[in-house]
């Protein structure tokens, strides 16, 4: 019992801690996407926390820990919606399970969670020290989408003779959806460039039965 009870005070402080450090990695989150790497300061981060500058090393080492942060939660966010997708259509053909993951995406990039467009956006103004975490990144979002084509080829279903120039070029058209389907937008025409987006972005894989709806 006395151990239980000397466990409780040190559990609170871990949940306060956790807490905290969350709160940190999104404010850097919003100021990533909004500024880059390049504009975002950990003086940013401490004054929209309400933290002494100092404190936030008790949490990050630094800069570029707190940022391997934020590509870390929005990968593990990205990767969990896009397998809660794929697992909606699991037993479906491949065509529609790429179709899924396709369309999640899209609602990811452009209503969901658009910090993540805004935050890979910033290519350039990577530093070397955190290529290691972007090629990460980009691997474990593009092992998703790359065992349904893979399963897809071996079934039969899709004739891509190069499916990692294919797998290239979907990402990049995806990438480009949030410039096309624009918060402005009402929800009916974001809904149909959507699905036609699906539609498009299908072909790539040289999938048969893929028609506009």
């Amino acid at each position: 019992m006395e151990a239980s009870a000397e466990a409780r005070p040190s559990s609170r402080v871990a949940r306060r801690r956790d807490r905290r450090k969350a709160e940190i990695v999104r404010t850097a989150t919003e100021l990533l996407s909004a500024q880059g790497y390049q504009g975002m300061s950990l003086e940013d981060v401490a004054e929209r926390t309400d933290i002494a500058k100092a404190t936030l090393y008790h949490y990050f080492s630094g800069k570029d820990e707190l940022v391997r942060a934020v590509l870390e939660s929005l990968t593990m966010d990205v990767v969990m919606r896009l397998e809660t997708a794929l697992n909606e259509v699991i037993g479906l053909s491949y065509l529609e399970q790429l179709r899924a993951l396709i369309r999640e995406q899209v609602r990811i990039l452009t209503e969901t969670a658009p910090e993540v467009a805004a935050v890979f956006s910033w290519p350039k103004s990577w530093p070397e020290s955190l290529s290691g975490a972007i090629k990460d990144s980009r691997r474990r979002h593009d092992a998703i989408f790359r065992s349904v084509v893979e399963g897809g080829i071996d079934a039969g279903e899709f004739d891509c003779p190069y499916p990692d120039v294919a797998l290239q070029c979907l990402h990049g058209a995806l990438n480009q959806s949030s410039l096309w389907i624009r918060v402005s937008m009402d929800r009916e025409s974001k809904a149909t460039l959507r699905e036609q987006l699906v539609d498009t972005a299908s072909l790539m894989m040289g999938a048969r039965g893929c028609t506009a709806n």
